[in-house]
């Protein structure tokens, strides 16, 4: 996207889940950056969904993740909370819908045992090692988490704080208002 004063982008966000000890932990930042000005300090970007037995967190344009994060609790509904389902449905309509293969967004789905990633190419991704980021300063998140996760005896929910703190202090789109929910 050309940066000139009539065109405006979004960046940021840092996602990152990780299961440690049988618990799901996914935290995001809080920051909503247009251009070079942060517009919004506390955005909630990850949520539970499903009678609070599935978390998602998502990155990418807001209208976008908002209009994906709909159509997931959508598939959510039809198939009876089934994530691996509903994240195969969705990305089976992302592939094949006009409009949605525009949408410029990414989420990550985890229920107490499965973690997706829902890619903007409609690949739904199981990570490896139970841990991923998405956003901005996803990669440096999962890095920390990945060293702490190995190294150390910090709880699911210390190892996504911990290592958001680290992505917060190198990545300029990423704040430390942080939202964490557990599985």
């Amino acid at each position: 996207m050309q940066n000139n004063s009539e065109t405006h982008s979004f960046h940021g966000t840092t996602i990152l889940a990780i299961c440690k000890d049988g618990v799901m932990a996914i935290a995001g930042d809080g920051q909503v950056s247009l251009n070079s000005i942060v517009v919004k300090h506390n955005a909630k970007k990850v949520r539970k969904i499903y009678n609070d037995k599935i978390i998602v967190g998502f990155a990418g344009a807001t209208a976008d993740a908002l209009n994906m994060f709909d159509r997931f609790e959508g598939k959510l509904e039809r198939f009876n909370g089934n994530l691996t389902r509903a994240a195969v449905e969705l990305a089976k309509d992302w592939r094949t819908d006009k409009y949605l293969r525009r949408l410029e967004a990414v989420m990550i789905t985890a229920d107490k045992t499965n973690m997706y990633l829902i890619s903007g190419n409609g690949d739904v991704i199981e990570p490896d090692e139970n841990i991923c980021g998405i956003g901005s300063g996803g990669s440096l998140a999962q890095a920390a988490a990945t060293a702490l996760i190995h190294h150390t005896s910090l709880s699911a929910k210390e190892i996504v704080i911990e290592a958001m703190k680290i992505a917060a202090s190198i990545c300029i789109y990423t704040n430390d208002h942080f939202t964490v929910e557990e599985l």
